[in-house]
């Protein structure tokens, strides 16, 4: 999915500190090497949005709609599986015909892998993938396609090592630290089944706040005025309920109407948290939706409002803007739902409130 069009999935980072002024030549000097220089193993380099083979990293290509837009490329040899496995077998019929023997030892069809990957390895064509990234260059918010721990550790490590800056992904913890200076794993945990004691329940924050977020959608009028304007969420499936206690942990809706299904009211009653939902939220005629992972705050599948017919570098610089808009949007709902969660005496009455939800809710079988 391409940062330029269609739905896009990524994670945000915070930037600690902020790009040094001459961020572009750093990264053209770590660029990625050559593709003639790879053998075995893979090669890791930076390269421009245009395409995964611009090694030519300027001031005019790293930049696009005034955002710098780059990609770490991954070039590597791989060998089809069922290439790899068809020519070990032929090798190890040819071994077991020539010596006249029933079968081979591991160690000897182990030593045959070896050498049939040697002999195909360079002939193989290069296969090359692609983290992408967006942020401001003098901006703190850096939004990245690497979603995966590999991925995170792989993009984190290379921009380090280019730029000097530390990339810190955005969750329900850090957010809580940098713009509220709290620390939340000293949170008791919270039950959001009238049938579970307090005690129960799993302290995940994400958890807390994407069922908080059902909750306030349903129960609260759904509207909510952020600093960056008055927006309506709604939460729809599929939908991924866990609890991590005794029994069945996860529970996955996905088909028919989910959002008012009688299993969404049981996972809810047994003690299970939403930790992925379609959440969309609404100002106008403007719509975002996504896919919520609400552990890590991955943002799937963000669908962003359409823009107007503009030329390329228009049309990214506004598919930012609307990326930065949704950042706000899930930092404002956020930042609403920490309010209430870190005021004991108003939370109790709105936990009072959401077991209420909890048990009112309708459920059609």
């Amino acid at each position: 999915m391409s940062l330029e069009s269609g739905s896009v999935t990524y994670r945000m980072f915070y930037m600690r500190p902020t790009l040094p002024k001459d961020h572009v030549e750093k990264f053209a000097a770590e660029a990625l090497p050559p593709i003639s220089t790879l053998t075995a193993g893979d090669i890791h380099g930076w390269v421009t949005g245009r395409h995964l083979l611009d090694r030519n990293i300027t001031d005019d290509k790293a930049m696009l709609g005034g955002y710098l837009r780059l990609t770490l490329c991954k070039a590597e040899r791989k060998i089809p599986p069922a290439l790899l496995k068809a020519e070990c077998k032929m090798e190890e019929f040819a071994e077991l015909q020539a010596r006249g023997i029933a079968f081979l030892k591991r160690a000897e069809r182990s030593e045959i892998k070896k050498q049939v990957t040697e002999r195909l390895l360079p002939d193989m064509p290069p296969t090359l993938t692609g983290i992408d990234f967006v942020c401001e260059q003098d901006g703190s918010i850096l939004y990245a396609t690497a979603t995966s721990d590999n991925q995170i550790d792989a993009f984190t490590l290379y921009f380090k090592q280019a730029t000097g800056v530390d990339l810190i992904p955005v969750t329900p913890f850090t957010i809580a630290a940098k713009e509220r200076k709290h620390d939340l794993r000293d949170l008791p945990p919270t039950s959001f089944s009238p049938d579970h004691e307090d005690d129960t329940a799993e302290t995940q924050v994400g958890r807390d706040f994407l069922t908080w977020l059902w909750y306030f959608s349903e129960a609260c009028g759904g509207l909510a005025a952020l600093d960056c304007g008055e927006f309506a969420v709604m939460i729809e499936g599929p939908l991924s309920f866990i609890f991590e206690g005794n029994g069945a942990h996860e529970t996955v809706l996905r088909k028919g109407m989910p959002v008012v299904s009688a299993e969404a009211k049981t996972a809810l009653t047994s003690g299970k948290k939403l930790k992925r939902a379609k959440v969309t939220f609404a100002r106008g005629e403007d719509i975002w939706a996504l896919t919520l992972d609400a552990d890590e705050f991955v943002c799937r599948s963000v669908q962003l409002p359409k823009g107007e017919n503009l030329d390329a570098a228009s049309k990214f610089q506004d598919r930012v803007l609307a990326m930065d808009t949704l950042r706000q949007i899930l930092f404002g709902f956020y930042n609403r739902f920490l309010d209430e969660r870190l005021d004991p005496k108003e939370w109790q009455a709105i936990r009072e409130d959401i077991h209420k939800w909890v048990s009112s809710r309708k459920a059609r079988v």
